[in-house]
């Protein structure tokens, strides 16, 4: 009889199962495919390290800025898919080591609820107290004609590729489609966006995003907004403009970057009775879904997809499960878009804002404020954007783009998490010269 038997050992699962072997409870981790899960094997890690080795390309053609005169550089994609393999490998190898020291039993196998604290896995069923869903999530699939063909890619096999493709097609123009087209576009491939809505990046600030459009621009990605595919054809893809007519792009491979989709089928979720929505399943801010005994974190609940958030998301409910009073707030969650340059956030838009009728005031000031940005990323700007409350001066929001801003968006995750005040913010002491000064600037300049 196990205390805990965890679906799933991407970020959510395995953290989860870790931090509950170490309060001393028997734990079961069941994985049908790598440790580490999507995050680890087919997403965050193996992009970030693509991402990497096409930023040292750029430094090398930019070298001159600093006074360093190099060759013409060479992008070798398959010595770079090696390294990417080999990154993963030692992480994969890493939450493994992490694992057994925690003294949670790995099971590799397809696993199902059974009925009532069971889990049926192999030609096995095991009992257990509690129940963590942790199964996360896999590229969607929108009913789009065509999009079957063997030239399109999603976010797993595109990852794959071994040559840089002249040009590539991307639907969608969500954090995924971002990421790729800023990747493959400082290779010299000719890369096109094609998005449904006006904008793109919904889920982040709308002038941080304007400015990031102009960045990719800068690198040739060509954007068609307000537009809706409506098939593809082998290389080609149609889709009717923001006027309603039928307009058509072709590249070498088409990507399909229209988001993820929670994996709740072959779970059990509906003979054990557990609901579920469209978006993946229902859980309270405990971790709870509606059947005793069974949680769920992650991907999988569909409420933030983001690897950070499931972690928290499986500890809150083993606090809870174990009797630990814990609630999940998502109102602090930094994200990061991991292009070039990057854009990091943490708390409400400033439509958002104003959708809910919150009083505040804001600064909009440049990175370059902090000399240390001058000295990193010479011919490069970056803009920081802060909102603090009217009534109590509090951090609500802090919006960025430029440099490796994804660094220290954690200190402002803090900030909005402990609701300080600008005030507060004064009384802290920020490292000097780092671009993180930046950021105690800005809330200043509120």
């Amino acid at each position: 009889m196990y205390d805990l038997m965890v679906i799933g050992a991407g970020p959510g699962g395995y953290e989860a199962a870790a931090y509950a072997a170490k309060l001393g409870k028997k734990v079961a981790l069941f994985e049908k495919k790598a440790l580490g899960g999507t995050c680890l094997n087919v997403g965050c890690i193996p992009t970030k390290t693509l991402l990497r080795s096409a930023r040292a390309y750029l430094d090398c053609k930019e070298a001159g800025l600093y006074g360093v005169e190099v060759g013409a550089p060479k992008f070798d994609m398959k010595k770079v898919q090696e390294r990417k393999r080999k990154v993963v490998s030692t992480l994969t190898k890493g939450v493994g080591g992490m694992l057994k020291k925690s003294g949670v039993e790995v099971i590799t196998a397809e696993a199902k609820l059974a009925g009532r604290g069971k889990v049926a896995a192999g030609d096995k069923v095991y009992d257990g107290q509690n129940i963590l869903i942790a199964t996360g999530s896999v590229p969607a699939v929108p009913p789009i004609p065509g999009l079957n063909s063997e030239s399109v890619l999603d976010s797993t096999s595109i990852l794959e590729l071994q040559e840089i493709p002249a040009a590539l097609v991307i639907i969608g123009g969500g954090v995924i489609g971002l990421e790729f087209a800023c990747f493959f576009a400082e290779l010299g491939t000719k890369v096109t966006i094609v998005e449904m809505l006006p904008r793109i990046a919904p889920v982040i600030d709308s002038d941080i995003a304007a400015r990031l459009m102009t960045e990719l621009k800068k690198m040739g990605v060509v954007f068609h907004l307000n537009c809706k595919v409506t098939k593809v054809e082998g290389r080609k893809l149609t889709f009717k403009d923001d006027k309603g007519a039928d307009q058509t792009v072709e590249g070498t491979y088409i990507l399909n970057s229209t988001g993820r989709a929670p994996v709740l089928k072959g779970v059990g979720l509906e003979d054990a009775g557990v609901d579920t929505a469209r978006t993946g399943i229902k859980t309270d801010e405990f971790g709870r879904t509606n059947v005793p005994g069974v949680w769920a974190c992650g991907d999988v609940t569909g409420r933030c997809l983001l690897a950070h958030s499931a972690t928290r998301e499986g500890i809150v409910a083993v606090n809870n499960m174990f009797g630990k009073p814990d609630r999940m707030r998502f109102d602090a969650i930094p994200s990061v878009i991991y292009t070039h340059p990057e854009v990091a956030n943490v708390g409400p838009t400033e439509d958002k804002l104003k959708e809910m009728g919150i009083a505040y005031r804001k600064a909009v000031v440049p990175m370059a404020i902090a000399g240390r940005f001058m000295v990193e990323y010479e011919g490069h700007g970056g803009t920081l954007k802060v909102m603090v409350g009217e009534k109590y001066n509090q951090v609500l929001a802090v919006h960025m783009i430029g440099g490796a801003c994804g660094e220290f968006v954690a200190t402002a995750a803090a900030m909005v998490e402990l609701e300080l005040r600008v005030d507060d913010v004064r009384e802290i002491v920020f490292p000097h010269p780092t671009v993180s000064e930046a950021l105690k600037e800005a809330i200043l300049h509120v």
